[in-house]
């Protein structure tokens, strides 16, 4: 199996329960890198780092077109956050059966609204313990763990300007990244999909947290295997399908389902 191998760095939120863990305006100030190449120590920002920036008070984005409406309350949000995360409540479940165990926090940024954060951190659980999710092939497992714990990576949901704060490479306020030992997940799209994709809104936010994650464990992005077929996980699916169809997940009957090594040159929409 083709893997792009990348160790992690582990970040631990030194929070309490509820609590806001303050992150800098501009980590990284860097060109754009193809395949978000780990972070170190010496460039990684501390917990308590002040965030130097101005909010902005820009409406929240108006919905792209998506293949589903959003079920429960409408998630709004600002051009800009506070960049300053809520980290929400550890679980006690472990995340499949065999594989080594990956700890993860949840951060949902200021000014991010309307967001069930019970049903959020469920959904993010169901998701990598589905049948065809990444604990599927059973070298990996995960736990959910909260404010002050250790975390070998954290999946933060962000607004669209901050999106570029961290994933850097210019601007781009439209897709998400994996940068480091942070899985960050543009809101935007989180609320209103991608225009045409072809599944619903549950669909593409199974996959968006599940490429954004693969990139995490090792994974460099892929190609559409052929017309008609489903689309890899690791393909920039958010950006174009070429030809496959949209498909959420790593596993299919019961095997890792890949796609050749690559990216396309596809340009990055409006947001």
């Amino acid at each position: 199996m083709r893997k792009l191998r990348i160790a992690g760095l582990g970040l631990a939120a030194a929070v309490v329960a509820g609590a806001l863990v303050q992150l800098p305006a501009s980590p990284f100030a860097r060109n754009a890198y193809p395949d978000r190449p780990v972070i170190t120590a010496a460039n990684t920002p501390s917990a308590d780092q002040p965030y130097a920036g101005q909010r902005e008070t820009t409406k929240p984005t108006a919905p792209a077109k998506s293949s589903s409406a959003p079920t429960g309350p409408t998630v709004t949000y600002p051009a800009r956050g506070t960049v300053s995360f809520a980290v929400l409540p550890g679980d006690p479940t472990t995340i499949g059966t065999s594989g080594r165990l990956l700890t993860y926090q949840i951060g949902i940024e200021g000014g991010i609204a309307g967001i069930d954060r019970t049903a959020l951190a469920r959904f993010v659980r169901d998701t990598y313990g589905a049948p065809q999710g990444w604990t599927a092939g059973g070298r990996w497992r995960f736990k959910q763990v909260g404010p002050g714990q250790h975390a070998d990576f954290r999946v933060m949901f962000v607004t669209p300007a901050t999106r570029d704060t961290y994933c850097g490479g210019g601007y781009d306020r439209y897709t998400s990244c994996r940068i480091g030992d942070r899985v960050v997940l543009n809101i935007a799209r989180w609320a209103h999909g991608v225009p045409n994709y072809g599944a619903s809104l549950t669909a593409y936010r199974q996959y968006m947290l599940n490429h954004e994650t693969g990139h995490r464990l090792g994974e460099a992005h892929e190609l559409c295997p052929g017309p008609g077929r489903p689309a890899p996980v690791m393909q920039q699916q958010t950006l174009g399908l070429h030809g496959c169809v949209a498909y959420a997940w790593p596993y299919r009957d019961n095997q890792r389902y890949e796609g050749k090594l690559g990216k396309y040159d596809d340009a990055i929409p409006a947001s």
